[in-house]
């Protein structure tokens, strides 16, 4: 029995019932006739729950989908997802860096392929030290972790030494063990942390800086197998296929709409915008608004905005992410969680206790959702100082959206590091700079040949009039 993974009606209204509750909704009456008639919550991990539902629940379940999108939120006037709208509630959005009158310097003389290079080198280190974890709980990534002499984390995870009871008890994430532990890793394998950058090229080659959130679409429709995507990229295209067209497909049936998907499809839109994170954070918004709104979009901006800063050289971390946080909402549940896990960070010596905090704080929210996860990168990159390995460690032993938030952390922290040679070897030299994909003809892509093509497109979109 084929059981397709976050498009079941079932599974959708138990997400859907809880980011109502979330985004100032009152979904209670709606919930009690789900209850009544026999519907089940969400599943907590996977992305369909074990069984069918009968045809009456699913058709049922469609009806309250859309009674749910039809209910006004409380949050509504703080969270908007329109960018003027945006704009008009960010009371320090950034200026171009020379103003609005004088044409601004091509902005690749502000970074370098050499940074670009370690930038990329980082998101995928951070990503494949999150792999075979993802998915696992806290308690259990550092059980594992201790077992093999590896805590606090300072190397990729491995199972020698582990005990096989304790294997048993915390299975590693079936699709990345063989490819993800350190005995394993033979090349960059594919991941959707780095499938969504290698698009972000293909579309800046298609469309340049000017693309529309269709293009987008289209592109995806062309270069993205389906099998490829999860949560609200899945939706997206699920609806794509019905006829909708953006914004609309961010929005019907979507309950994932404010997870992390638009966050790791980011990075592309701060390393081609250097030194001017206003038009890195609007690129991103173009980008994300094909498949979230609100906190979703707000993420996917904070991070572009981010990395606009680290890119050029000349910010440390913290001042990154006083910067990225200039271009959401101050009043959104985003702002709020980031700037409180910074300063989480900043009051509190062992890490560990950030962690648990942000967890206490955060339990509500599902383990893929972007606001903790956002929360917890920022967390990460503070109380690392932006070193390389204290940001990807700190950040994939915090638990949640584990690869997705290692690879962030990782391309902030590359960044800043400046050049691959920065970078230890024990993290880069598996990745044999190789890259697995099954996006366009890039299979076996070198990280090298990555920055140069990044760095060109950069200099290209800068230098046209």
């Amino acid at each position: 029995m084929l059981r397709l993974t976050w498009v079941q009606p079932e599974d959708l209204l138990g997400h859907e019932l809880r980011q109502a509750a979330q985004d100032g909704r009152e979904p209670w009456a709606i919930a009690a006739r789900w209850k009544a008639a026999g519907g089940c919550e969400a599943p907590p991990m996977a992305g369909a729950s074990p069984g069918p539902a009968s045809r009456y629940l699913r058709l049922l379940a469609d009806d309250l989908l859309d009674e749910l999108a039809d209910l006004p939120s409380a949050l509504a006037d703080d969270e908007p997802t329109d960018l003027d709208r945006i704009r008009s509630r960010c009371p320090h959005w950034p200026t171009p860096p020379t103003g609005t009158d004088a044409p601004a310097p091509a902005p690749a003389q502000e970074t370098s392929p050499a940074r670009l290079e370690a930038a990329w080198l980082g998101r995928a280190v951070g990503c494949l030290l999150g792999k075979p974890v993802e998915k696992l709980a806290l308690d259990a990534i550092r059980a594992l972790a201790q077992a093999a002499g590896n805590w606090p984390l300072t190397d990729y995870f491995t199972a020698r030494g582990v005990p096989e009871a304790l294997l048993a008890a915390h299975p590693w994430n079936r699709r990345s063990a063989t490819t993800s532990l350190a005995e394993n890793i033979d090349g960059m394998p594919e991941d959707d942390d780095l499938n969504y950058p290698l698009l972000n090229l293909l579309l800046l080659q298609r469309h340049g800086r000017n693309f529309t959130t269709s293009d987008v679409a289209r592109l995806w429709l062309d270069e993205l197998p389906a099998g490829r995507t999860f949560t609200a990229e899945r939706v997206a295209l699920r609806n794509l296929l019905t006829g909708l067209e953006p914004p609309h497909t961010a929005r019907h049936r979507n309950p994932f709409r404010e997870w992390i998907g638009a966050l790791i499809r980011a990075d592309v839109h701060g390393w081609t915008h250097p030194g001017d994170p206003a038009a890195a954070a609007e690129q991103a918004h173009r980008d994300a608004t094909l498949t979230h709104t609100a906190n979703g979009v707000y993420a996917a901006m904070f991070t572009a905005a981010t990395i606009a800063a680290a890119t050029t050289g000349t910010h440390d971390v913290h001042a990154c992410l006083r910067i990225g946080l200039t271009v959401i909402p101050p009043r959104s549940r985003l702002s709020k969680a980031v700037t409180h896990a910074v300063q989480l960070a900043l009051e509190h010596a062992d890490f560990d206790t950030v962690v648990d905090e942000l967890h206490a704080i955060h339990r509500a929210y599902h383990w893929v959702h972007a606001i903790p996860n956002t929360a917890l990168i920022a967390a990460a990159l503070t109380h690392a100082d932006g070193d390389f390995t204290g940001s990807v460690c700190r950040a994939v032993s915090g638990g949640w959206d584990t690869d997705s938030n290692g690879a962030t952390a990782g391309s902030v922290a590359g960044l800043l590091a400046g050049d691959p040679a920065a970078l230890p070897d024990r993290w880069t030299a598996p990745l044999k700079n190789r890259l697995a994909t099954s996006v366009a003809d890039l299979n076996g892509v070198g990280f090298d040949t990555l920055a140069h093509l990044t760095w060109s497109l950069t200099h290209r979109e800068a230098s046209r009039p």
